[in-house]
């Protein structure tokens, strides 16, 4: 389709433009004379197959939301590729022997200018690429939360044209080839113009949901499934093939000890250096609270933390002193749901309190509750008293890691989210944990506040 080829074609060109450019910078700052040569310039190609070998212009036609970050890991294979072959190839590649640290800066180049130029090439073929038309196949829950999931969100263009029932799509499920019913379904989807199905099945019959995704393929439409057994499990499973049957280990949901001085290391290295980076702002911030309002500068608040132990989280003070005793008297203007307490004017946050929120300022001293072994970097939301006591079952498993200045709900949007939902999201992040993961939220963080939609 021609949405998919420009999506690959743009991928093709940021690559090459990354490439390029990466071995551009190498030589413009390097303290010698050093040029690339013709066979440098013939290997591109290579790359660009050696991309395409490894799945990195194939990811976006079988994925609804399309993400740079995700494909990071191999993006830095292959600029490890790159760098090795550069380099130990002598003269051939380039002009002249790299030494080390052209070898470490071109790495790092390449590895920067591949991410940043596909974010661009996938952020321009959204604008340009007509919106995805989905067919939804399930329930109506499920169309509604797909619907909502589709709209708001960065890296998705896509929406729901229509809905059927599975038992208005029964026929579908046979096993029995029909060129007659293959022509009616191809009419239904040139009907609509659908690109793509949406599955949510009700049952774990295996045969009606192949028979199904069969049909679907054969007539040209891309296909998504809801995988109800991974609302449980999260997708951190290993595939393992049993002599021809498919078998999902499931991983342990706590972590190993080594895991956990990991994740306590990074944070404390990201929390140490963070406090010295801004340790400026911060004192800045706290004379103008001073001389905005009446009050502390901090605002300390009771929440539940890791195994259900209670400790007082840190913020700067954004509203009035007596905010609590005026909450009673704003309910009927809450925004948000399940236990949940939102506004999104507030008419107790004060002048600098309304600039930190806008830029989520409010919650550098957290990395105070890091340092002190509270927080963490990345974690389930720290619930207050009241929120935690609706929390029941097997959603309490979130309290197996310590809460987090950002966590997964966070880049979602917390005043969209009902509470219900995320806490599930916070048990799937622990469930399915790995640092790559934290770096992944930490960057998505990132344009979140920039963006000004808070946190």
């Amino acid at each position: 389709m021609r949405r998919d080829a420009l999506f690959r074609r743009l991928l093709v060109v940021a690559d090459v433009v990354a490439i390029v450019g990466a071995f551009v910078l190498m030589m413009v700052l390097s303290h010698r004379v050093v040029a690339l040569s013709w066979a440098g310039l013939a290997g591109l190609p290579i790359v660009v197959v050696c991309a395409k070998l490894t799945g990195l212009y194939d990811r976006d036609e079988t994925l609804l939301r399309k993400t740079t970050l995700d494909e990071a890991p191999k993006l830095l294979q292959l600029a490890t590729l790159s760098t090795l072959v550069a380099w130990l190839t002598g003269g051939l590649i380039v002009q002249g022997q790299l030494d080390r640290h052209e070898a470490l800066f071109l790495w790092l180049a390449l590895a920067a200018l591949l991410i940043l130029a596909r974010t661009v090439a996938r952020f321009l073929a959204l604008a340009l690429a007509p919106a995805e038309r989905c067919l939804f196949i399930g329930d109506e829950l499920s169309a509604e939360t797909i619907r909502s999931k589709l709209t708001g969100h960065g890296g998705v263009k896509a929406q729901v044209v229509a809905h059927l029932d599975l038992d208005k799509v029964a026929p579908w499920s046979t096993d029995t080839f029909s060129e007659r019913r293959l022509a009616e379904i191809r009419d239904l989807a040139r009907t609509l113009d659908v690109h793509r199905a949406i599955i949510a099945p009700r049952s774990v019959d295996a045969g009606e949901m192949l028979n199904l995704v069969r049909t679907l393929k054969a007539v040209g439409v891309r296909v998504s499934v809801l995988p109800r057994l991974l609302e449980v499990v999260g997708s951190s499973v290993e595939f393992d093939d049993l002599h021809g049957v498919t078998v999902m280990g499931v991983r342990r949901f706590d972590l190993t000890r080594s895991s956990a001085a990991f994740k306590r290391a990074f944070d404390l290295l990201g929390a140490s250096l963070g406090l010295l980076a801004v340790a400026p702002l911060l004192i800045v911030i706290a004379v103008a609270i001073k001389l905005d309002s009446r009050g502390p500068v901090f605002f300390r608040q009771l929440r539940v933390g890791r195994h259900g132990q209670r400790f007082f989280m840190l913020k700067f003070r954004t509203m009035v002193p007596d905010a609590e005793a005026l909450k009673d008297g704003l309910r009927d203007r809450n925004e948000a749901k399940d236990g949940l307490f939102k506004i999104a004017e507030d008419p107790r946050v004060t002048r600098v309190g309304r600039l930190l929120r806008r830029s989520a300022l409010d919650e550098l001293p957290q990395m105070l509750n890091i340092v002190r072994g509270e927080m963490s970097l990345v974690g389930p939301r720290p619930l207050v008293i009241d929120e935690d006591q609706r929390v029941e079952g097997w959603h309490r498993r979130r309290l197996e890691l310590m809460p987090g200045m950002t966590g997964p709900w966070q880049i979602l949007g917390p005043s969209r989210v009902p509470l219900r939902e995320m806490v599930a999201i916070d048990y799937l992040y622990v469930a399915n944990w790995s640092l790559w993961t934290d770096i992944k939220i930490i960057l998505r963080t990132i344009p979140h506040v920039l963006a000004r939609r808070g946190l």
